[in-house]
């Protein structure tokens, strides 16, 4: 393939390559979010694809690519976790070394999983950016082959085989939504179904936290933003990929952002009822359709592009989510500093039906006569959140968020 473009018939070109190496994941109907949007909607479950993300077929695709000679000088990439795993897992089938910059702090399931399938893990800054430009140094210094995670037309070609996917698994598909990063995922998906069903409305999502793409649009070529803290770390890229922008900037219909609480609503939704384990960046597609259901046009698919996430994570965000759901409730409560106090307001609690998580007895910092009660309390929803708290302000309590 040519450095300057990607073709269609490249795509076609890279399933075949594909075959015997990347799985033809599952699509999953979702009952939902198609109550939500009122027509179809299903869940295309790349977090279930080998090392658990959508990379691999990119990262395949262009190592299969080289040649013996570029094979032996080994391979370096850069990445938050999935395209670390892809490469380390590409050369390895290819019989590649291979070397992975990943940022101070990515997960460690992801650098454990890229070390298992036998790649050399080296640390770098505190972004994908940094690590980005240390591979690349590593590259000119050793002579390694740099593959990139989504600025090469070989990676959108193996990304875009998703797209075929789609298109087989649900012909009358009307909205394609996925999250969004570099742009290597979205780029390809767009090239494949728009070549084939160009009124098949595409849709990449970005953290509202690591929204490169709506700057870089408005200014018709990639501009870098600072990403702040997300918990999709796995689309907070700085600046687009130059030939992932041209082909999102012709082809892709919209781009919109979503919030922290709508990712981790979205995941808690996707492992409650979907039984499927999503980490945040690979969430952002359903965080989308929750928080703006009316604006997606049915029979719809959601890519649910990766599922590494740390179980240390994943507790964090699943109370997140309770809370966005309305399901979890932190508050204080100043009581009278007397015998029985603190039963009472628990029997209160218990006859409402909502459970107490964690409670803190606080003395210090109160009035006199006083203490503070800080609770963490699990509820049934947004409903019962509000009879809950109106209950206790009926009976006389004051309360205090934040």
């Amino acid at each position: 393939m040519s450095d300057a473009e990607v073709t269609y018939d490249d795509v076609v070109a890279a399933r075949e390559l594909l075959a015997d190496v990347a799985l033809r994941t599952p699509l999953l109907h979702s009952h939902v979010l198609s109550d939500a949007i009122g027509g179809p909607v299903h869940l295309k479950c790349e977090n279930l694809q080998r090392s658990g993300s959508f990379k691999v077929r990119g990262a395949y695709v262009r190592i299969a690519g080289l040649t013996e000679e570029e094979r032996g000088r080994g391979v370096v990439a850069a990445s938050a976790g999935n395209h670390a795993q892809g490469v380390a897992l590409g050369s390895g089938l290819v019989g590649a070394r291979s070397t992975v910059y990943m940022p101070e702090g990515a997960p460690l399931p992801k650098v454990a999983a890229t070390r298992s399938y036998g790649a050399e893990v080296v640390f770098a800054g505190h972004t994908v950016d940094v690590a980005l430009a240390q591979a690349k140094e590593h590259a000119e210094r050793t002579g390694a082959v740099f593959i990139h995670p989504f600025d090469h037309p070989d990676v959108i070609a193996g990304q875009g085989t998703i797209g075929l996917e789609i298109l087989e698994q649900l012909p009358e598909v009307g909205t394609i939504v996925m999250s969004l990063g570099g742009g290597g995922l979205t780029a390809g998906v767009a090239l494949a179904v728009k070549s084939l069903r160009p009124g098949v409305r595409i849709v990449g999502v970005q953290a509202e936290r690591a929204a490169a793409y709506p700057a870089s649009l408005a200014a018709g070529h990639p501009v870098m933003v600072q990403p702040t803290s997300t918990m999709a770390d796995g689309i907070a890229v700085g600046r687009p990929g130059e030939l992932p922008f041209e082909l999102i900037h012709y082809l892709v219909d919209s781009v919109v952002t979503v919030t922290e609480s709508d990712i981790s609503r979205a995941l808690v939704l996707c492992l409650e009822r979907a039984k499927q384990v999503v980490e945040p960046a690979g969430v952002a597609g359903v965080a989308a359709i929750l928080a703006q259901p009316q604006v997606f046009e049915p029979p719809v698919v959601a890519v649910l592009s990766g599922g590494n996430i740390d179980p240390l994570l994943l507790a964090k965000v699943l109370r997140h989510g309770l809370a966005a759901a309305g399901r979890y409730l932190t508050l204080r409560v100043p009581l009278p500093d007397r015998p029985g106090a603190l039963a009472v307001l628990l029997t209160k609690l218990a006859g409402l039906g909502a459970n107490v998580l964690d409670i803190v007895h606080e003395r210090l910092g109160v009035h006199l006569g006083e203490v503070e009660v800080q609770l963490q309390l699990e509820t049934k929803g947004p409903a019962h959140s509000d009879e809950v708290l109106a209950s206790l302000r009926k009976e006389g309590y004051r309360l205090i968020f934040g």
